[in-house]
């Protein structure tokens, strides 16, 4: 495997861009030392990098293609775009006609409004929730890991340098999943809190040993936040266009007051969504004469015409070839093939599968049985070495077919050979270069 330009890159890029990337996910720090620095293009379910070198993707732009790369319904009808200009003085009549669209898809919302990334989004929610109540506090699930680069969420990180006490103080947060953290936090700052925002599932809800069902606990905790006069915020940013069509909200019949949107509903192209109910939306409207306006968002480049095209179609061909039926059939294929050949190695001890049809997802342990991060970074520099670009999860797309399924396994199953018969020793005389690290951490 070449990697010349890799290895320039990587030694060039810091020095132009802090962190060396754009999203802390796919730094350097991520990955083991052969994975390519660099994409150069992507076609479908594969990759190549700089130096030519081609990749089964598994994790398709940290879950947002969700179609395929360069899927050439989508380029087409971005191509018939292009040719109108992409940004003008007043908004894109193709602005109405997505408002229309994604509207129809969530029967229970009147409102939305667009953005071109998913913590402007979350942080637009924050802003109404607050406007709405009059009160000040936010709470979320302290067990998950993102929310926003902004400080609301982030103050209340390892990474919170920058961030004022006086900002991430109002922020609270609870236990996932547990009904009676959240009725805590509301009986301890009762009459305070303005929003409680939360995804409606992870992938380890799949190993679900929780009292309630996600269902239960979800409409519990929106019929609990109302009832004490706070919005609930639901963020589909992931589980969108990944659990079902559009997601979790149709999935489960729940009624948020508002409702965020972003990975996977574009196919990759930067637009996301903010939807809710009218009385908490218009807020931010303008139409109201001499009521308080809130400054909600007010993005250049969020009536991108492109972006919003390829969102349109990426919604025709889910709606056309059952995008979400294909997913799920191969992410439980994947799970039965994979949890065999974990068996068949004898590795159930060391290896978890978690079983989340549209997010697969691996705990790679030690020899004790701890859950280690310089082995999952052995298994996934012996994967990258099988031309897979693995980082401990498969997001299967509707490009991902039986030949990519036979690709994964062939170089999963390589991979536990390799990964069995380094337990004993341990990783460190096998693994080139550093563990990765966690992205949220207080030092680098």
């Amino acid at each position: 495997m070449k990697r010349d330009q890799s290895n320039q890159y990587r030694k060039a890029i810091h020095q132009l861009i802090p962190g060396g990337a754009h999203t802390y996910s796919k730094g350097d720090d991520q990955f083991p030392e052969n994975a390519p620095a660099a994409i150069s293009h992507g076609k479908g379910a594969y990759v190549w990098d700089v130096d030519g070198n081609k990749f089964l993707d598994c994790s398709m732009g940290l879950t947002s293609v969700s179609l395929g790369h360069a899927y050439t319904p989508v380029l087409d009808a971005i191509k018939e775009e292009l040719d109108k200009g992409v940004n003008f003085q007043r908004p894109s009549y193709i602005e109405k006609e997505m408002a229309e669209t994604f509207l129809s898809l969530i029967t229970k919302h009147d409102r939305i409004k667009f953005s071109k990334n998913g913590s402007t989004a979350t942080t637009a929610a924050v802003k109404l929730a607050r406007a709405h109540t009059g009160r000040k506090l936010i709470a979320f699930p302290a067990d998950h890991p993102f929310y926003s680069y902004d400080d609301w969420f982030i103050g209340k990180t390892d990474c919170n340098k920058g961030v004022p006490e006086k900002f991430s103080d109002l922020t609270v947060t609870f236990q996932s999943c547990n009904i009676d953290s959240l009725k805590a936090l509301f009986n301890q700052y009762p009459n305070q809190i303005a929003a409680v925002i939360t995804e409606p599932e992870k992938p380890h809800c799949a190993n679900c040993s929780c009292s309630l069902s996600s269902q239960e606990y979800l409409q519990q905790a929106i019929d609990l936040t109302q009832s004490n006069g706070a919005v609930f915020i639901l963020d589909e940013m992931i589980t969108g266009f990944k659990v079902d069509f559009p997601g979790a909200i149709s999935k489960y019949n729940l009624f948020p007051d508002l409702a965020t949107w972003g990975k996977g509903i574009a196919n990759g192209f930067s637009f996301c969504a903010l939807t809710g109910k009218k009385e908490i939306m218009d807020l931010g409207g303008i139409l109201e004469e001499g009521k308080e306006k809130v400054f909600l968002i007010s993005t250049t480049h969020g009536g991108e015409t492109n972006a919003i095209r390829a969102g349109i179609k990426t919604i025709e061909e889910f709606k056309d070839k059952n995008v979400i039926g294909h997913i799920h059939m191969v992410g439980n294929e994947l799970i039965k093939n994979v949890k065999a050949l974990i068996a068949e190695n004898q590795v159930e001890a060391f290896i978890n599968v978690i079983p989340c049809p549209w997010m697969l997802a691996f705990v790679f342990k030690n020899k004790a049985g701890y859950v280690c991060n310089g082995h999952r970074t052995y298994f996934m520099q012996q994967m990258i070495e099988e031309n897979i670009l693995f980082q401990g999860i498969i997001v299967p797309s509707l490009s991902f077919s039986v030949n990519e399924m036979n690709h994964f396994l062939d170089g999963f199953e390589s991979s536990l050979k390799k990964y069995k018969a380094i337990l004993n020793n341990g990783y460190e005389s096998n693994l080139k270069g550093t563990p990765t690290k966690p992205v949220f951490r207080k030092y680098n």
